[in-house]
């Protein structure tokens, strides 16, 4: 049985070339993904603080200081907790479906725009909250600005990158959210030493700094191409656009195409029922699944509470936001190797190997932990060292393929007339799991114990068959051609067809 067919192509007959016009668009659009990444790492650092845990959930503080019965795994079980960290997540989840209309009616754009200017709100409000209902608002309101904006920006990167360089523009996201992690990671570990116990406000509010170069930025982002064609008949400016953003005059093929693509666009009137028919099947499938499986990766269980566990294992607080910084880092590092070898290698070759590393690390993790860690006491500092070198090997390989390829693939599947309402599909079940398991995971840490990496490493396993059996390769292929990988896919192939014949009977 053929499995995993690849497909590959030089970009079709279109010419362009990567241009500092597009570069400095996608730098700035890109910064969506540093604001998100602070507001994971800042949620970890500050939860593992003993003045915010005196503050704002003084249950938690105690059992971590004077607790001497309660189990390790135990200490920091709450569920308003929890919620501080994944009530950014449910709201973004709601704000994707609101961004998904604003998208496909006033362009990329305004989608952006609105995700900072709710960003700014949100960190403002966290950082002056003097109860747990200010913060887990601002919480809110900074998940609106997350869904905006992961519902645009990573349309707006596939969209304006040239098709062969269109992978390592995207995984900017990836990167972006990993350099934001790490600035919120730093800020917290000297934040932290801040004598009068404050440190956390500056922490929270210095999330409006990204959030304001966002806003400001948006206000002098161009448009895409394929936008302008989709909310508008204006062929001069989607032209000239495409000229300027390509480097060249003669971009006939590829404008042709985006004519194509914007007409049949503008014949759908409701894109999420049009997503569940039979001939965009491979697509939904694959919607849902990508950001199912890149949440139960586990990988969110290190972004927001790395200090946290690492204080499970017995190292103290400084030492402990001093290694959610070093995994911070080494995802960094990781994401840019991805970005440089994604168009060269491709998405399965990543996906495949990313996942057999995460499933390596996570079984040795978890068995460490089995053997080493009980319910009380702590880890040797040789087993806490060699954990967290485990669980940097663990990011290393989640850097390289899921964390960026699971923004990547979804953003460049999906045909026009559908496009915003797949991503918003694709942002909705990445922010429910990720609601779903930030919410969960303290409590699962503490009935699951040392099994919880089994359990995450079991996920990781059946997500990398998967992506063997049911992922074609989309490397180099236009994004407007990319119907095409579905047709000569060995599985994809019976669905996609049989649907055509449908249409092309009733048409007749």
């Amino acid at each position: 049985m053929a499995v995993g067919l690849a497909i590959t192509s030089d970009g079709g007959n279109y010419n362009g070339r990567m241009t500092p016009f597009v570069v400095l668009s996608c730098m700035m659009a890109a910064m969506g993904g540093v604001i998100f990444g602070y507001d994971i790492g800042i949620s970890g650092g500050v939860t593992s603080m003993e003045p915010f845990l005196k503050k704002f959930f003084p249950d938690v503080y105690t059992k971590m200081k004077e607790d001497t019965k309660t189990s390790n795994y135990c200490k920091f079980d709450s569920q308003l907790l929890t919620l501080f960290t994944s009530s950014l997540y449910l709201a973004g989840l709601v704000a994707s479906f609101c961004a998904s209309s604003l998208t496909r009616a006033f362009g990329r754009k305004a989608s952006i725009l609105t995700g900072g200017a709710a960003f700014l709100s949100g960190a403002a409000l966290g950082g002056a909250a003097y109860n747990v209902y200010m913060i887990i608002f601002g919480r809110i309101l900074l998940g609106i600005g997350v869904g905006f904006a992961n519902q645009a920006v990573p349309l707006y990167l596939s969209e304006m990158a040239p098709a062969k360089f269109r992978g390592a523009i995207n995984n900017s996201f990836q990167l972006s959210i990993g350099i934001g992690a790490l600035i919120a990671n730093l800020i917290n570990y000297g934040t932290e030493k801040i004598k009068d116990g404050r440190g956390w406000r500056i922490s929270l509010a210095l999330a409006a700094v990204p959030a304001f170069i966002l806003t400001l930025g948006a206000l002098f982002l161009p448009e895409t191409p394929n936008s302008i064609l989709q909310h508008s008949n204006n062929h001069e400016k989607a032209k000239r656009i495409l000229q300027r953003v390509r480097g060249t005059e003669d971009v006939q093929a590829e404008f042709d195409d985006l004519i194509k693509a914007g007409e049949i666009s503008k014949t759908i009137k409701h894109p999420f029922k049009n997503i569940i028919q039979r001939r965009y099947r491979p697509q939904l499938v694959m919607s849902v699944a990508i950001p199912f499986f890149q949440q139960v990766t586990g990988i969110n269980v290190i972004a927001f509470y790395a200090p946290i566990l690492f204080r499970t294992i017995g190292l103290k607080e400084s030492a402990s936001l001093l290694s959610a910084a070093v995994t911070g880092s080494v995802g960094i590092c990781t994401t840019f190797i991805s970005m440089l070898v994604v168009d060269k290698v491709g998405r399965r070759f990543l996906l495949i190997n990313g996942g057999i590393c995460m499933f390596v690390m996570q079984i040795l993790v978890g068995g460490v932990m089995a053997a080493k860690l009980g319910d009380h006491g702590g880890l040797s500092k040789g087993h806490a060292f060699l954990v967290l070198v485990l669980i940097c090997l663990y990011v290393a390989g989640f850097g390289l393929s899921w964390g960026p390829l699971g923004w990547l693939i979804p953003s460049e599947i999906f045909p026009l007339e559908i496009r915003s309402a797949g991503q918003s599909i694709n942002v909705a079940v990445n922010f429910l799991f990720t609601f779903i398991v930030g919410q969960t995971f303290l409590s699962m840490l503490c009935h699951f114990k040392c099994g919880l990496f089994f359990f995450f490493g079991g996920w990781v396993a059946l997500m990398t068959a998967f992506v063997y059996l049911l992922l074609p390769e989309t490397k180099n292929v236009p994004i407007e051609q990319m119907e095409r990988v579905w047709r000569k896919h060995w599985f994809w192939n019976k669905i996609v067809e049989v649907d055509n014949e449908v249409i092309n009977k009733t048409e007749a």
